[in-house]
């Protein structure tokens, strides 16, 4: 009886000791937090989706506080809340946030089944990751889109899904919240966090990323830019460059104007949310459209009688 009473006093002076050290230890070692990161986070959508660029919303809230202190919230946003929770941010800071330009993930392949056409069958994984990896995807066109829907796997929002029809995602700009996750899941970096004018997300973007000479770009996809520099040279605004075979649209100078849209050759190059184009009128089509719209419209001449032929 002696020995347990013994063991229990000598155990229970070793956990009344060592809850002492821990104790001490917690005082002396303590990390204070500023209570401001607290109603920051609470603030936040809370989607950890890391769109912000930082590891989740606690990383957010704590960038934010840190920034308040050195005197500006530049350059820190939430994609998720967007302007409405980076006011309330600033407002728990005691700050002033400007207004940013919307953002929308953009998907720069125009590849569809009817452009792009299958030459093999692929049956690995169905993973674009690995199949990006493993082979060249399931046409001749090493840049496009390989459909296997890892982006849709990626976003937290519903906001893309893959069209069955085409083969290629499609972004429902209202859901879309720009966090990046799709493109990040991307290998081959097709889709394009890219900034929008006006509220509707309006922009002008050239659907390829194919960086091969014309003539090996036009075998591999109908559609794909052959880096004639037509759309560059229609720019008034210095939107538009050409590298690499393959043209950009830069969209802080892009004013939407849609000439280059207009002057593409292979129809690369389109707008989104803005309404589509009217039909050009018949004094500014080019001649040989012209000439071909007068031989459809123009009615056959009459069969000469046989005596007079």
């Amino acid at each position: 009886m002696n020995v347990i009473l013994i063991a229990v006093i000598v155990l229970g002076a070793v956990g009344l000791i060592a809850a002492l050290v821990l104790f001490f230890t917690a005082k002396k070692f303590a990390v204070k937090e500023d209570p401001r990161i607290g109603l920051v986070n609470e603030a936040l959508p809370g989607a950890n989706c890391g769109g912000c660029g930082f590891p989740g919303c606690g990383g957010m809230a704590a960038a934010c506080v840190k920034a308040a202190d050195a005197g500006s919230l530049e350059g820190l946003n939430c994609p998720v809340g967007g302007q409405p929770c980076m006011e309330k941010v600033a407002a728990i800071l005691g700050m002033k946030v400007e207004a940013s330009a919307p953002k929308l993930a953009v998907v720069r392949c125009n590849g569809t089944c009817e452009n792009r056409p299958r030459l093999v069958q692929y049956d690995g994984a169905k993973t674009c990751r690995i199949a990006n990896t493993t082979c060249m995807g399931e046409t001749a066109c090493a840049y496009g889109c390989l459909g296997c829907g890892d982006c849709v796997a990626a976003c937290q929002f519903d906001a893309i899904k893959m069209n069955p029809e085409t083969g290629l995602p499609e972004v429902d700009t209202a859901k879309c919240t720009a966090c990046g996750a799709c493109a990040k899941a991307c290998p081959r970096n097709i889709i394009e966090v890219r900034e929008m004018k006006a509220a509707k997300k309006m922009g002008v973007v050239v659907e390829c990323m194919n960086k091969d000479k014309g003539a090996v770009a036009m075998k591999a996809c109908k559609v794909a830019c052959i880096g004639c520099m037509k759309c560059q040279k229609v720019c008034e605004f210095d939107a538009v460059h050409v590298e690499n075979n393959l043209a950009y649209i830069d969209p802080e100078k892009c004013r939407l104007c849609r000439k280059c849209e207009d002057e593409c050759p292979k129809l690369t190059i389109h707008a989104i949310n803005m309404p589509p184009r009217k039909p050009k009128p018949a004094a500014e089509q080019p001649a040989a459209q012209k000439a071909a719209t007068a031989e459809a419209v123009a009615p056959a001449a009459p069969a000469k009688p046989e005596a007079e032929q």
